[in-house]
């Protein structure tokens, strides 16, 4: 699998997709509010409803927590 990154406020969806992709060895890089980005550019790039984990792998935007594990369903990596 191509190389992750997730947009993150540090909260416990944030942590749980990065568990997540490390137990399927992918690698990610992470970028967090306050520190990459402000609140008013991540609405800009997602979209003010968008929550936290945004995802987006290779070049393509996947989306939240949800969308991630049914994208990853999708191509064969088991959720567990």
């Amino acid at each position: 699998m191509t190389t992750a990154v997730i947009y993150s406020n540090s909260n416990q969806e944030c942590e749980r997709i990065g568990m997540l992709l490390r137990s399927i060895s992918t690698e990610f890089h992470e970028y967090v509010l306050g520190n990459h980005f402000t609140q008013q550019q991540f609405q800009m790039e997602f979209g003010s409803d968008a929550t936290y984990p945004q995802v987006a792998i290779g070049n393509k935007h996947i989306g939240n927590m949800k969308d991630t594990l049914h994208y990853l369903g999708s191509i064969g990596y088991d959720k567990h």
